[in-house]
């Protein structure tokens, strides 16, 4: 299979982070205050990068995909829970961000969302009959004209902007708002070695994917939340419409959604390929972008918050494992039908996350979740042997 480079990794990765569902997000956060926003983004997407980090060297080390690397913690059949999981995130996601792009579009040209969502869907159905390995000149057009319009777009924004303006009283406390600044890079972290572990430069590849995907999503974050402030609008569609952007608004919104779409078809197929061998992928990946475009047309899906929550819940404790099996304890049990050990580990970590957002912790819930099965998952190897 041909190789991928950083600049092609980079050029990947952009296309993830230029996202509709980043700027929806970002409004969430105008309540805060810039200030104190801008501050709850930066931290939570610093946890966010150091564990996207961890988890694309392990694949790009190993050459394995992002559900295969899950295998070596938690053996064949265990790795096969986790895989059936992201498939059904992926599903989720891919839905999200068809309707949160149909949605933003129709409101735009004021059309309704069906036939928006019908063009989106058709575009990531030729993204990815072009497949990963042949995007290189169509992400680099593609990539570009989204980095001058986003440009343009920010400009717009920030003349408006209040930089010193309060947090209102009904605002979400600042744990929260770290956990929803960690989740969107969490949510990445099972499909990044299917990208890093096809690149010429592992390393390299994943150091670029990471810095360049952190930064972007900031970028978009903040972008959402400067046009919730200059507006005084929550509601994206509202948003759209006062932004007075028209033509450049619908391009931005087509295309951010088409690149990181097709990651999330993508990666579902790449994960449905670790269910079973006779699986092909890309077949896979048009039927999960067939279902969220029907998805999108029928149900409405305007809150994501808790569904970001949820992933949180469900991958840190993950990836945690994965990080203390790599990393620190040197331990592969690929080999094993299902790793019991690491599995109660994960379901602790899972309940623990979930008592951890309604504690509302100031540092926020993924990472106090990260240190606390760290630490269970070193003890259990040196009190329970195998």
């Amino acid at each position: 299979m041909k190789k991928t480079s950083n600049f092609e990794n980079g050029l990947i990765w952009f296309g993830a982070g230029v996202s509709i569902a980043e700027i929806i997000t970002g409004t969430y956060f105008a309540p805060l205050g810039f200030k104190k926003g801008l501050l709850a983004m930066v931290i939570g997407h610093a946890i966010g990068a150091i564990l996207l980090y961890m988890a694309g060297l392990i694949g790009g080390r190993t050459e394995k995909s992002a559900m295969e690397t899950v295998k070596m913690s938690f053996g064949q059949k265990g790795g096969l829970f986790f895989a059936l999981l992201n498939v059904l995130q992926l599903v989720g996601w891919t839905a999200i961000m068809i309707y949160d792009g149909a949605i933003s579009s129709s409101h735009v040209f004021s059309t309704g969302h069906i036939i928006w969502a019908l063009v989106i869907g058709a575009l990531v159905l030729v993204w990815i009959m072009i497949g990963i390995s042949n995007l290189g000149k169509l992400n680099t057009v593609s990539m570009s004209l989204l980095f001058i319009l986003t440009i343009l777009l920010s400009f717009k924004v920030f003349k408006g902007v209040n930089f010193n303006s309060q947090a209102m009283p009904d605002a979400m406390s600042f744990g929260l708002a770290i956990e929803l600044a960690v989740a969107m890079p969490l949510s990445w972290l099972p499909l990044i070695s299917d990208y890093t572990r096809e690149a010429e430069d592992p390393r390299g590849a994943t150091l670029t994917s990471t810095v360049i995907y952190t930064l972007v999503s900031m970028w978009m974050y903040v972008i959402g939340m400067g046009m919730a402030l200059v507006t005084e609008e929550s509601d994206i569609a509202m948003i759209m419409v006062k932004s007075g952007l028209g033509l450049a608004a619908m391009i931005i919104i087509i295309l951010s959604t088409v690149t990181t779409t097709f990651l999330d078809a993508y990666s579902a197929g790449i994960s449905a390929e670790s269910l079973s061998k006779k699986v092909d992928g890309q077949k896979i990946g048009i039927i999960v972008t067939i279902i969220g475009t029907i998805g999108a047309i029928i149900y409405p899906m305007d809150d994501i918050t808790e569904f970001l929550y949820l992933i949180g819940s469900v991958f840190a404790p993950m990836i945690a494992i994965q990080i203390a099996d790599y990393f620190i304890l040197k331990k592969d049990v690929t080999e094993s039908d299902i790793y019991y050990k690491n599995m109660v580990i994960w379901l602790v970590g899972f309940v623990a996350n979930r008592v951890f957002l309604k504690m509302d912790l100031l540092i926020g819930s993924t990472i106090s979740c990260i240190i606390v099965v760290i630490l269970v998952k070193v003890l259990a190897e040196k009190l329970i042997k195998d």
